[in-house]
């Protein structure tokens, strides 16, 4: 009878998947888009790539948000609703915490930016379920030949709450910045939303020049380096990541893995 209940037991670990779930609170850098939208992606579209497939991603990004907008408007409290033991939640935002023509996203990075991020941390404790704090991805930004940091004071505060809070840190934007760096400018431009009316890109006729927006090589680079990052952190989540290649990204016409 206990052999049978052994075999019984074994059978069920290993026909159950594993459970992971990676949950991502951000902005339009990381959100999901439909076809109608291309070639713009978030990278939390195709994180899955470099993920077993047993593993869900629960793409909660929403454009436009910053920490302040994505609480004021319920988002985070049903995200939080909706977190189960042993999640592990990337928490992206800057972008528009930066914001200073809206203010009504704008947060002081040395205030409730940083309030806001330690709230976030301590909910996802609190849920039995693992933060991990993300630098915004870089922008398409150069300076004296060298990527421009956007983000300085934004990136500055995750950083300062990684190490306080002992969170683990995924530092997209600094490795953003090398992999722009290595390609060039002209080659790194081709990650963004530059396009010109003869590209023939049906959502922009007349071409658009946007250096914050990911198209979807940019997206699966993004995904890529925040994969990168997670498999080296040693968390739970670790075993189940194995990243997609950061020297070359297709381009599929979609969010479709290789």
């Amino acid at each position: 009878m206990i052999s049978a209940l052994l075999v019984a037991a074994a059978v069920a670990a290993t026909s159950t998947p594993s459970g992971a779930r990676i949950v991502i609170a951000s902005d339009s850098t990381a959100a999901n888009y439909g076809s109608e939208r291309y070639p713009q992606m978030g990278w939390g579209m195709v994180l899955k790539c470099s993920l077993d497939p047993t593993v869900e991603v629960v793409n909660l990004a929403r454009g436009g948000r910053s920490t302040k907008t994505f609480i004021e408007e319920g988002l985070w409290d049903q995200l939080v609703a909706r977190l189960q033991p042993g999640d592990t939640v990337l928490i992206q935002f800057g972008h528009n915490d930066a914001d200073t023509k809206k203010m009504e996203r704008h947060t002081d990075p040395n205030g409730a930016y940083e309030l806001n991020l330690r709230r976030f941390v301590a909910d996802v404790r609190e849920a039995k379920a693992t933060p991990v704090l993300v630098t915004p991805i870089a922008r398409w930004m150069w300076e004296e030949g060298e990527p421009k940091d956007a983000h300085g004071p934004y990136a500055a505060t995750i950083h300062r709450v990684a190490t306080d809070l002992k969170v683990p840190l995924v530092d997209l934007n600094g490795d953003m910045m090398a992999a722009l760096k290595a390609r060039g400018t002209l080659a790194s431009r081709g990650l963004y939303l530059f396009y010109q009316p003869y590209d023939r890109i049906a959502r922009y006729p007349d071409g658009v020049s946007d250096d914050t927006h990911i198209n979807e090589q940019g997206a699966r680079l993004g995904a890529a380096l925040v994969a990168t990052r997670l498999a080296g952190l040693k968390l739970p989540i670790s075993r189940h990541v194995h990243p997609a290649s950061v020297a070359g990204q297709p381009r599929l016409g979609g969010p479709s893995c290789p």
